[in-house]
């Protein structure tokens, strides 16, 4: 634009303008001083104190070359340490105290809980708009969204954009209330107002009332004639948690205030009491970034009539000739403030503001203007929900937590009682490994799930594979007579290969998974990744490194180790036939339990319908007792689970899961409500407790209990109890749609307390309590009545513990991506092994082991979940089982194990055979033979693992491990019995083609 008249100067240009001597600013550069010192003395602490003590270490054991290596062992070791150390320090100051591992990496809503949405751009509406989609509209739709779900910029809440028309939004900690908020912020627009700001010079009356109120928090508006002319706005914070109008220094009336828990301040803001004079988003038509004058400004339009209302405005506080003094306009969305510029000239229906702007201040100073209207729209409803209860998410982190450990402890002692001296060794090896991985994920701010904790501990079996490899090397060549260094270099080079190729082919899959997956398996692909990369390097680099010192120390001069398998010599391809006809009899009776399942072998994840967790208060029903009346209400294609959880007292507690493939979340809590609403069981609902109206002066004759103009002084107020955390919020609303008298309420010492006793209703011991206070106009009657039907709203639906609903839609589509996904898996594997390999033979006959292996693994699925109301089912925990996403990732892995295997013997076969042209059946059985010990003993090792997660893990994690379980053992089958039968047969069917002329 072209001599525009602008908004005047930003946030920043006011903090340049500031005073020089202000004791602020003072303050701020010596912070900023000292930190950077802090700061170049914790780098340099991480980068060169590892290799100067190195170099200590080096001349302490007189060992020559050894100081970089030990140099980067201890930098990966820094590396892995610091960010939890910084956290213990960053902690220090909370009520918790300090940790060094509570908040370092954040948890996910499995194991915190929370609520993941997920909203599709509505086609529909976008073809009949005659809109598109263009490259950065999703952009923009994350920033717009962000500001609608998180206006103050504190909380933690993740907005990004999911394929190419979808955004998820994940909120941690977030309850069933809190969820419904984010929902109507999502869908509903939001609220963009432009307020001026309060100067003695414009404004002096209200100025001085908001002198009187300025000590006192509770009073939040200026009366005059019986309207609201004034009120104190809360300011928005930035990324960094600093309030943005921080550096702004000619604000006349802003005092401190707790904004959503955290120091902030508030600015008393002016109300145009004619609603038709108030300037708000509906008036403005866009808002966009430009350059003027060598300079980044935000340019904005309104429609003619904002135009005229912005240009009547701006003239009457345009700053007068010779004045220094300009009135401030604050651009307030969802009731904060988040920029106040000055008015410069009079404006119409365009405008600038401009300032010194940081790029990221202009992109969100645009997204607030234009928040008011999303640039295409979404779906009324999230096609994705998930959603748990931190307490469920408790139960499922300290189960997980709990038979992670025992299962890496599991590890620790096998490969110490097994390898003795370099069992030892291992064991340093995979303490770094752990260390390293964790703290990779805390630096690079990595989610950690529940199937991610699963990958960590998945990942601590997987490594000890290298360490299996290079061990079994070793004790080859000591038996050939090596001396312990020629048997240490040899053990570590020629395992070395293998190593690389099992574990690219692992990553080819992480890689994969981290594209295709939702947040859960997103998690769990970023640790596969991150955990394989750090055991290759500790076990080949480190663990080197470790021999290669006690070796020359003459403090290791042999290496004993443990033996089950010693020399065998099996004929495995004479089984051949009878491992063919089994393996197709397996698949078989697995794909029949597969089509006679249908559609009930796939989770809602690529189904689409509804899951839900519930409870019942004590006495409890039985499980049959609930799928009964269940079934009555949903008819019989559903499915309900019996879940077990720690209790408050430590007791176990039972709750419901149910999957229906109904999708709408409100037909599904009425229906749950009318299976039982005739039962002796009660179900589990958010409970209210509210004490009696106190505080009620008489009304005189003839006035009416809703007159407007009164106050809150003298008016009655009442205690409600809620059995569970609620937001102050929800409360409110809550009582402005019960009751329509309410919505001059006003909410006083709300909190939420642990402990509050009152009528207690299931497993929850959380209570909040809330202290309502209405004008003295509303009476008696009217208050109760609302209270009454406040009780009666909330208790009406069931509590759900946990909830996730998919729309049909996306099932569909995420069957197409999990398809997709196994079949790029098995392709760029094929690809790599005929690189590799340096022949297609190697790759195809992988590919044969690796369907047979998924196929078996579908297969025992569908026949787990048909035994799984038997006797035997019982037995063995068998569980009613569907395919979901964190089984499908099972699936993958299982693929990158089996690959493991199957590689490890074709490298095997590949050096029996070195130069000879033919591949023999002697070849093969030998290759077997050889490495047999270390497939035994991998498989073992990530068997114990495994096993403990399937029987400790519980339920979130038990379909995920019952698949690795069973791949496992599949998988470790296939690479004998099938990848190398086929292999020699390929092979010798190319060598029999006779020669064409």
């Amino acid at each position: 634009m072209m001599n525009v008249p602008g908004l005047a100067l930003s946030l920043l240009a006011e903090a340049a303008a500031a005073p020089a001597t202000q004791e602020p600013a003072v303050t701020s550069s010596q912070g900023s001083a000292a930190f950077g010192w802090v700061a170049m003395l914790v780098f340099a602490a991480i980068v060169f104190l590892p290799f100067v003590l190195g170099g200590v270490i080096e001349r302490a054991l007189k060992l020559k070359d050894i100081a970089f290596r030990v140099g980067i062992a201890i930098f990966a070791l820094t590396l892995g340490v610091a960010p939890f150390v910084g956290n213990y320090f960053e902690t220090m100051d909370t009520p918790e105290g300090p940790s060094l591992i509570r908040g370092a990496i954040p948890l996910g809503i499995d194991l915190d809980g929370g609520t993941n949405l997920v909203y599709r751009v509505d086609q529909d509406a976008i073809n009949r708009l005659g809109k598109r989609i263009e490259s950065d509209t999703m952009d923009k739709m994350r920033d717009k969204i962000q500001l609608r779900v998180n206006p103050s910029g504190t909380e933690e809440v993740t907005v990004r954009v999911v394929g190419d028309d979808r955004i998820e939004v994940i909120v941690p900690g977030a309850d069933e209330e809190r969820t419904e908020q984010i929902k109507n912020a999502i869908v509903n627009l939001g609220s963009l107002e432009f307020s001026l700001v309060v100067n003695e010079r414009d404004f002096p009356n209200l100025y001085q009332k908001g002198l009187e109120q300025f000590s006192d928090p509770d009073q939040k508006e200026v009366i005059e004639g019986g309207q609201v002319r004034a009120r104190w706005v809360p300011v928005a914070f930035d990324a960094a948690g600093v309030p943005k109008l921080e550096g702004v220094s000619n604000i006349e009336l802003r005092r401190p205030a707790t904004v959503l828990g955290k120091p902030g301040f508030e600015v008393l803001c002016v109300v145009e009491p004619d609603e038709l004079k108030r300037i708000t988003g509906d008036y403005l038509v866009d808002a966009h970034e430009e350059f003027q004058g060598g300079e980044q400004v935000v340019s904005f339009t309104f429609n003619q009539a904002g135009g005229y209302l912005f240009q009547n405005l701006t003239f009457k506080y345009q700053p007068r000739e010779g004045e220094e003094h300009r009135t401030k306009l604050a651009i307030l969305l969802s009731d904060y403030i988040h920029s106040a510029p000055t008015i410069n000239d009079v404006i119409s229906t365009t405008g600038q503001i401009s300032g010194r702007f940081t790029a990221a201040e202009i992109r969100e100073l645009t997204s607030v203007l234009n928040s008011g209207a999303l640039d295409v729209p979404l779906t009324s409803k999230p096609v994705s929900e998930f959603t748990v209860s931190p307490l469920l998410g408790l139960d499922v982190r300290e189960k997980g937590t709990t038979s992670s450990f025992i299962a890496g402890a599991a590890v620790f002692l096998f490969m110490l009682l097994y390898y003795w001296k370099a069992g030892v060794v291992a064991d340093i090896c995979l303490v770094l490994n752990i260390i390293l991985v964790l703290g990779i994920m805390s630096l690079i701010d990595a989610t950690f799930t529940l199937p991610g904790l699963a990958g960590l501990v998945l990942t601590i079996g997987m490594a000890v594979d290298a360490n299996v490899l290079i061990f079994e090397r070793i004790r080859e060549e000591q038996n050939k007579g090596a001396s312990l260094r020629m048997a240490i270099n040899n053990g570590f080079s020629k395992a070395l290969s293998t190593i690389v190729d099992s574990n690219l082919t692992t990553l080819i899959t992480a890689v994969v998974l981290y594209v295709i997956g939702t947040d859960q398996v997103k998690g769990f692909a970023v640790t596969l990744f991150i955990g394989i990369v750090c055991s290759v390097f500790t076990s080949v680099y480190v663990g080197r490194l470790i021999f290669d010192i006690l070796e020359r120390k003459r403090w290791v001069t042999s290496l004993p180790m443990a033996s089950v398998i010693s020399a065998p010599n099996y004929n495995f391809l004479s089984k051949t036939s009878l491992c063919a006809m089994l393996s197709v009899a397996m698949i078989l009776i697995g794909l029949g339990g597969v089509f006679s399942r249908g559609s009930d072998n796939f989770d809602i994840d690529f189904s689409g319908g509804s899951m839900v967790t519930f409870d019942f208060e004590s006495p409890k029903p039985d499980i049959e007792f609930v799928r009964k009346h269940l079934e009555e209400k949903f008819g019989s294609d559903i499915t309900v689970e019996q879940l077990e959880m720690a209790g408050a007292d430590a007791t176990a507690e039972s709750l419901i899961r149910l999957r229906t493939t109904n999708q709408n979340e409100d037909e599904v809590s009425k229906l749950i409500t009318d299976a039982f609403a005739e039962s002796e069981f009660k179900l589990v609902r958010q409970h209210v407790e509210s004490g009696a109206v106190a505080g009620i002066p008489p009304l005189p004759e003839g006035e009416t209990a809703a007159d407007p103009s009164t106050d809150y002084s003298g008016g009655q107020s009442a205690t409600i109890t809620l059995s569970r955390e609620m937001l102050p919020s929800t409360v409110k609303e809550s009582l402005v749609g019960a009751f329509q008298v309410i919505d001059r309420a006003r909410f006083e010492g709300v909190g939420s307390l642990l402990g509050v006793t009152g009528e207690q209703s299931g497993s929850s011991a959380k209570a909040t309590v809330f202290t309502v206070k209405a004008k003295s106009g509303v009476s008696a009657a009217d208050f109760e009545a609302a209270l009454a039907n406040f009780k009666t709203n909330l208790e009406a639906d069931p509590h759900f513990i946990e909830k996730n609903t998919f729309n049909s839609s996306v099932g569909r589509e995420m069957q197409v991506t999990a398809i997709a996904a196994m079949v790029i898996s098995m392709t760029a594997i094929v690809f790599y092994l005929w690189f590799r390999f340096q022949g297609v033979n190697f790759g195809l006959a992988a590919i044969v082991a690796l369907g047979h292996d998924v196929l078996n693994g579908i297969g025992l699925v569908a026949l787990t979940s048909v035994l799984s109301g038997s006797s035997i089912g019982s037995l063995l925990g068998f569980t009613d089982l569907k395919i979901n996403l964190p089984m499908v990732a099972a699936f993958l892995t299982i693929v990158g194990y089996s690959l493991n295997d199957t590689i490890v013997v074709f490298d095997r076969i590949r050096e029996v055979r070195g130069k000879n042209p033919r591949l023999t059946s002697d070849m093969v059985n030998a290759s077997v033979n050889q490495t047999l010990s270390r497939t035994l003993l991998t498989s073992f090792t990530t068997l114990i693992v495994v096993i403990i997660l399937y029987v400790l893990g519980g339920e979130g994690i038990h379909g995920f491990a019952f698949c690795l379980l069973t791949g496992i053992i599949v998988g470790t089958y296939s690479s004998i019995y099938v990848a190398s039968p086929v292999l020699l047969w390929l092979t010798n069917r190319e060598q029999a083609k006779p020669a064409t002329t």
